[in-house]
């Protein structure tokens, strides 16, 4: 139950997310299916705090003294993402928000696609469906990826 709950809250943590979370898992010989249904769970329940909240705070806390440096690194990495994002996009915005999220490089996922979708304004329950099914397919991708490396891994012993 311990590395059940360890996995939630690593795929919680921004920037490591689900991508440290399934490879955590699968390193620890944890069972892969409720590993990643949890790792979904754990990176998903941010979300909608990120897209109702997270720009009014940041907004907020952007010229304050101790938290500001953070507060607009944070906005500028939105805002840039968001930009991105539509540039690219066009009139498939939600499939990009979902392709964005779902492919796991650095800087982006849930945390970074939803404060892009919370700056363009985009549509509470569409931005979030995609963000889940892009969650689910980084998911799938870090589950093969890490299988595949600890699978190699094993044969070496």
């Amino acid at each position: 139950m311990k590395q059940y709950l360890i996995v939630f809250l690593i795929s919680m943590v921004p920037l490591i997310e689900l991508r440290g979370a399934v490879p955590y898992a699968v390193g620890m010989g944890i069972p892969t299916l409720p590993a990643c249904v949890i790792a979904v769970l754990g990176n998903m329940l941010p979300v909608p705090f990120i897209f109702l909240f997270a720009r009014k705070v940041l907004e907020w806390g952007k010229d304050r003294k101790w938290i500001g440096g953070f507060c607009r690194f944070c906005l500028q990495k939105g805002e840039k993402g968001g930009k991105k994002l539509q540039e690219k996009a066009g009139h498939g915005l939600y499939v990009a928000l979902l392709l964005f999220v779902g492919i796991p490089l650095p800087g982006t996922g849930a945390w970074t696609g939803t404060l892009a979708a919370s700056f363009l304004n985009m549509d509470f329950k569409k931005s979030v469906t995609a963000v889940l099914f892009g969650v689910v397919l980084a998911g799938a991708i870090m589950l093969a990826a890490s299988m595949g490396v600890f699978g190699a891994v094993s044969l070496i012993k």
